[in-house]
């Protein structure tokens, strides 16, 4: 047995370091590197190239080294009878949901306009907001949507979420189901999405969306590129429906340099870097799982392939 590392961000020996240090005796490689394909029975994969894990004949377990596992999905030749695993991180829900209070408090107290001020050394002071004048959405209410709803919440704001299935988080107002979808986002200031890639939610976050949101709304993506359309948000921006956006993921990353996002002076970007697996809280997972897979025991934090989460 033993395990392959597949990923494209340089990030291979920072892992089979970690991996190495907490046991020594497992086989770890490299994909890039010669290895016993026929040794592999776990691949620790983030976005990998697809056709990548169709190479392993004895695969017994795909093992996502984030939260998000919808690129595996994307995968066509990707091997479809055998279990996905996840990573359940505190720190990936923590940081998501201190990324998340960052940019809503930037927006409310104007700092992304005034950094283009400052830019064009224009004086002009703006109205700003206070926290218990405004009404956070979540959509989505896994993992990291619950715990940014309960600390916005805990910081003073009227918050409320929406999810596929019905969920209870104390003093947070929950919606569930497409029903329910237009009073969500009636009384939505600010949208903060949350939601896990799936054919259901994919384009979610499009100009039928947006016309169902008071006019003068934000709206945050920290979820996946493929929930926005993008030409819709340049719309809504430009038509002055939305106040503006701050966008960390996109349909293809890094996002090229002729995009307009990079130029629009409503959007407010960072680089897919809000929640980033932490080494030292995954690899015991990781771990925990692959001695469950030798033993040949139940794994932890599958992925139910019909809900595609």
């Amino acid at each position: 047995m033993a395990i392959v590392i597949i990923r494209q961000d340089g990030k291979i020996e920072a892992w089979k370091k970690a991996l190495k240090e907490r046991n020594p005796s497992i086989a770890i490689y490299s994909y890039l590197e010669d290895h016993p394909k026929q040794d592999i029975t776990m691949a620790l994969i983030w976005k990998h190239p697809q056709g990548s894990l169709s190479v392993y004949p004895n695969l017994k377990c795909i093992a996502s080294s984030g939260a998000g596992v919808d690129y595996i999905f994307e995968d066509a030749s990707a091997p479809t009878d055998i279990p996905i695993t996840r990573v359940v991180d505190p720190y990936l829900a923590s940081d998501m949901s201190e990324h998340v209070l960052a940019v809503i408090l930037a927006e409310l107290k104007n700092f992304n306009s005034y950094k283009l001020q400052q830019v064009a050394s224009d004086w002009k002071p703006k109205i700003y907001r206070r926290i218990k004048d405004v009404t956070v959405g979540i959509m989505g209410l896994g993992e990291l949507g619950a715990l940014t709803a309960t600390d916005l919440m805990k910081f003073g704001f009227t918050v409320q979420g929406w999810s596929r299935s019905q969920k209870e988080l104390k003093n947070v107002k929950t919606f569930a189901g497409s029903d329910t979808l237009d009073a969500f986002l009636q009384a939505t200031e600010i949208l903060v999405c949350l939601l896990p890639l799936t054919p259901d939610t994919e384009g979610i976050l499009s100009k039928e969306l947006f016309e169902r949101l008071p006019k003068g709304a934000y709206v945050i993506n920290v979820a996946r590129g493929g929930h926005l359309v993008d030409r819709d948000l340049l719309e809504a921006l430009d038509a002055d429906h939305l106040s503006g956006a701050c966008l960390d993921v996109y349909h293809q990353e890094p996002l090229p340099k002729d995009h307009p996002f990079w130029q629009h002076p409503k959007i407010f970007m960072t680089p897919h870097y809000a929640s980033v697996s932490d080494t030292d809280s995954v690899v015991p997972q990781i771990l925990e799982n692959y001695d469950r897979l030798r033993m040949g025991k139940e794994l932890l934090n599958t992925v139910n392939r019909k809900k595609g989460y």
